[in-house]
């Protein structure tokens, strides 16, 4: 493999990850009545499928932006 294409691979992985965790922190500002940490330590199971389905459906979306 060429050095430039693994570059720019990591380079879009850096920025998934950065928009996903964006994409996070705007969504739990958005809903100042949920705390999804506090709930998340009380082992509630409805609140980390939510989580992951919004982690999900955010990296569908900026992997095809990116794509």
């Amino acid at each position: 493999m060429e050095l430039p294409i693994i570059v720019v691979n990591f380079l879009y992985a850096i920025l998934g990850v950065v928009l996903m965790y964006a994409s996070y922190r705007i969504i739990d500002a958005l809903t100042p009545e949920m705390d999804f940490r506090e709930e998340l330590k009380k082992g509630n199971i409805a609140v980390a499928i939510f989580i992951a389905a919004l982690f999900l459906s955010i990296a569908i979306v900026v992997a095809h932006a990116l794509n």
